[in-house]
């Protein structure tokens, strides 16, 4: 999988030794400069703060569109599914899936949807 890292020097270089196997196609240190840099990658990797029991905390909320499209991938619709019932591009649904799989730190569409649910975000 083809990901691009996103935060402090320091904390891209605790993710990338985490992403085994990942190809780093692009490292920034906010997500504005990801976007505009305009690589291609299949998901956008946010660094992350450690809370103390384990688990992660992310800085930057998902946007309600990211919401939309998040509860459309938990009920196992495709892209092309996704970006009919909203009425966007096919690519702008792929964007939108790589940035919440950055904001939420999963490395799969699966993994998108288990960490939503742990954290409240949807409810299947």
């Amino acid at each position: 999988m083809r990901v691009i890292l996103v935060g402090s020097p320091e904390e891209r270089a605790r993710l990338r030794a985490r992403l085994d196997g990942m190809d780093v196609v692009g490292e920034y240190p906010t997500l504005g400069a990801a976007r505009r840099a305009g690589v291609d990658a299949e998901a956008v990797v946010m660094a992350t703060a450690d809370d103390g029991d384990g688990d992660e905390v992310f800085a930057e909320p998902l946007t309600p569109r990211e919401r939309e499209v998040l509860e459309l991938l938990a009920e196992g619709l495709p892209n092309k599914a996704i970006a009919a019932r909203l009425q966007i591009s096919n690519q702008t649904v792929k964007f939108h899936v790589a940035s919440i799989a950055g904001k939420l730190g999963a490395v799969n569409r699966t993994d998108v949807v288990r960490r939503a649910v742990r954290r409240g975000l949807i409810a299947l």
